[in-house]
């Protein structure tokens, strides 16, 4: 394995590690219906602004979302709405194993 393979990982570790929590993923699926500022997804989220704002830096660090201000408000935007396919797959990991599970039982 090349270096270069081994950055293409890591790089790839880091967005699995951006989309790892319930709250992101949540912004994630109401974005995918448009921009929205951040004022919104705090009622979306149920957290301080502080806290929702913290969460979209790191979605917005790896690249998955970008933002734009109008007037004082900062607006988020789906950039790389692809990753929502990564949503299916999990739903589809997600059937199987309990498919599985109640098998088991």
């Amino acid at each position: 394995m090349t270096l270069q393979d081994r950055d293409i990982f890591k790089m790839k570790a880091h967005v699995a590690k951006a989309l790892a929590h319930e709250s992101r993923l949540i912004m994630l699926d109401v974005l995918k219906n448009g921009d929205m500022c951040v004022c919104d997804l705090t009622d979306v989220i149920g957290a301080d602004q502080s806290t929702v704002s913290k969460h979209l830096s790191v979605l917005k660090n790896c690249g998955i979302l970008s933002d734009h201000k109008e007037g004082n408000k900062v607006f988020y935007h789906l950039e790389t709405p692809c990753v929502l396919d990564f949503f299916r797959c999990a739903l589809e990991v997600i059937r199987k194993r309990t498919q599985a599970f109640r098998v088991i039982q």
